[in-house]
Formats: C-alpha cells, structure tokens, sequence
C-alpha cells in the first residue's frame, strides 16, 4: 500500500475511484535474450478475468493497431494491480498503451489510464497534468474528475479535492458524488454528518459491488479514525463479504486490526499476501509482536526489497519503509527522515501518524511542526493522531 487509494475507483460506467535473516544480496541475474521469461504473474487459469485478459491479449496480436481493445487490456491490467497489489501488471498496462501514448496528441482514454498509473507511481504531477488533457478534451469526463479528485486528497489539497468532486453530482451517480465530498468531509472536521450520508447512501439501488466496497471502506476508516471500532469492524466485514478482492481493503484492515492489537488475526488474514511489500510489512509486525521466528526472515526479505526499490530509483514506497525502518529496525533517526521526505510527497493519516510517531521516538520535536499545523489548520479528526500530539512539550496544555 502506498496511499490512498492510489489508484481510485471504478464508476460503473467505466472507472471508479497499496530465506535467511542476513541482508545480503546475490549477484543480480541477467537475461541473456530480450524474449526470456524471468517469471510468470500468478493469475489462476479458472480465474474470469485471467482468462478474458488472455482473451484480450490475443485479439491486440491479431489487431496491434485496435486502441479499443488495448484500452480494454490496459483497464483489465490495472484493475488485477488492484486485486492483487502487484505493481507489475501495471507496467503490462504502460507497455500496452505505448504505441498511442506516442502519438503527438494521444487520445484521451489512454491518458487517462496513463494518469492512473503515474498517480500510482506518486509521479503526482505529471497524473495532474495528464488529467488536464483530458478535462480538455473530454469536460464531462467522470473518471478524469474523481481521480483527480484523490490526487489532490492525497496531496492534502483539500478545496481543490472538493472542488474536482463537484462535477460528479451531474456526471455519475449521486453515491459516486457523495463518496468523493464525504471521504474529504470525514476527514476535515465533519466525521459524523458525512458518515450518516454515506451510510444512508449504502440504500440506494443499483450500486455495483467495487462502489459498495469503496463506500464502506470509506465507513470503515472513518469510523476507526474516530475511535468507533465495532462500527469500523462491522463495515470492514460488510466490504469483506462482497467477495471482491482489493488489496487496498486488506492492508486497511490488517493496519486495524494492528491497532487493536488482534495480531494473531494477522497472521492469518496475511500468511498468503506476501508478494505485496505493504502487506508483507503487516505481516511481519504481527509476527514480531507474536515473536514468530519467521518475522527475522520477513524483516531481512523486506529490507532486500526496499534496497532494491532505491536501486531502481523508485520512490513509490518511501512510507512503507519509514515505518519499516521505525517499528522492524528501530532507527528512529532514519525513519524521521524517510517520514519527511513521504510527508513532502503526500499527506493523508497514516503520512502523518508516522512523521509523528518517528519525532517523538527522535526526541526531534520541531520535526512534527508541519504535521501539527496541518492537523490544526485542517480540524483533522484523528484520534490516534490527537493522542500522538498531546506527547509534543508545546502541544501540553
């Protein structure tokens, strides 16, 4: 997981808003041929949509030039990404799209789906600047306004945020609209209204199962923000009984139940999610509160990743290892660090739960001023936030 919802949703009319204990490295493999296989992405042959993306694949080869048919692939990549939190497939859905991506003025459904993947990437700015073209084009474009919409959430841009949602009160369905404001409410000050909105909207017909999903797990978060865990429990469950799989959806619920101090449920929930780094990383903190033996092998396998994600230049899991760096390898002073650099990247709770978490561990209490503020200006309701801030000298009172 690498902040909200990095990826947004999918509307029903198209898109809707994460060995041994040393920690040394082989020597890195290299292909010999262009064409070799260095591994195959683990989708079930039994599996719907594994078999209409195969489906998909083979009709863009005996059609290479057909954009509808890539678009359609590119959308199936980045829904399984969803699923399964593999970034991967997402670079399948990039190399899908490259030949209009090219074009001096490429058509706007593959810019959008380009957006998508650089929002997903963090490369905020240029997701932005691809969703303008599109909004060019294409005014009515709903999935170009809601996902620009939780860019600028993530970004803790908040009247903007509100300002993308407006357009989808007359350009989707009205819970589409309402999800977008009311995250963004929930968040700033109005927890308890957008919650009875948001739960009185779980009545209307028609919604899809990925948007009954999205809007619980909206409820979900908001009411563990709030200290109301049998609410959070319950809408956690309701998600979880969709029998849809979204990855974002079990590592938010892994991270509650962490709070709760459920880590056994953990284990479980997690034992065969180890392929996501997010997930991975929840996994491993329940198994070293438990004191399993595996969480050293866990800790040093994650370590290897992170290391080979700076190899990469890739910065897409800077709030990953902050708290990895903190909770796993208890270096305070490198996690506060990590912890800002994420902070100047985007900035929703968990951003600033572990900014705070690494000052106060730091004794660097200047470090958390710009959280501080943000919490204050914004009227953030977040009680595991407020309980952090009461440690500050400054913030006792």
């Amino acid at each position: 997981m690498n902040g909200i919802r990095t990826l947004g949703w999918m509307i029903t009319t198209g898109w809707l808003a994460l060995s041994t204990p040393s920690l040394t490295f082989g020597e890195p493999f290299l292909p010999q041929q262009d064409a070799q296989v260095l591994e195959h992405l683990t989708v079930k042959a039994t599996d719907p949509v594994a078999r209409e993306i195969r489906a998909l694949r083979a009709s863009l080869l005996r059609d290479p030039q057909n954009m509808d048919v890539a678009v359609s692939l590119a959308t199936k990549l980045i829904e399984q990404s969803r699923s399964e939190g593999d970034p991967r497939f997402l670079g399948q859905a990039q190399a899908v799209l490259v030949p209009w991506l090219n074009h001096p003025t490429p058509p706007s459904s593959t810019l959008l789906l380009r957006a998508m993947i650089r929002q997903h990437a963090h490369e905020f700015d240029l997701a932005l600047a691809d969703l303008d073209a599109v909004l060019s084009m294409q005014p009515a474009n709903a999935q170009a306004w809601l996902t620009r919409a939780s860019i600028y959430q993530v970004q803790g841009r908040y009247d903007e945020a509100r300002r993308a949602c407006q357009p989808l009160l007359r350009l989707a369905g009205r819970h589409v609209a309402l999800t977008c404001s009311g995250d963004i409410a929930g968040l700033t000050g109005q927890a308890a209204t957008s919650r009875q909105m948001l739960t009185a909207s779980l009545d209307r017909p028609g919604i899809s199962a990925r948007e009954r999903l999205w809007i619980l797990t909206v409820l979900a978060e908001m009411a563990a923000r709030t200290g109301d865990a049998s609410a959070a429990e319950k809408h956690f469950f309701d998600a979880r009984s969709l029998g849809v799989k979204d990855h974002y959806l079990i590592g938010a619920y892994a991270d509650f139940l962490l709070d709760q101090g459920r880590t056994q449920e953990v284990v479980t929930l997690l034992q065969h999610e180890t392929r996501a780094d997010g997930l991975l990383l929840r996994l491993t903190l329940a198994e070293q509160a438990l004191h399993l033996p595996v969480s050293k092998n866990h800790t040093a396998e994650l370590a290897a990743r992170f290391a080979a994600g700076r190899e990469r230049g890739t910065r897409v899991h800077v709030r990953e290892e902050a708290r990895f760096t903190l909770a796993l390898l208890r270096d305070p002073q490198t996690a506060l660090t990590l912890a800002q650099a994420n902070w100047e990247t985007q900035k929703e709770p968990w951003d600033a739960r572990l900014l705070l978490e690494s000052a106060l561990a730091a004794d660097s209490w200047n470090a958390a001023r710009p959280v501080i503020d943000w919490l204050h200006t914004n009227h953030v309701e977040d009680m595991r936030l407020q309980q952090l801030v009461v440690q500050f000298p400054e913030e006792q009172s």
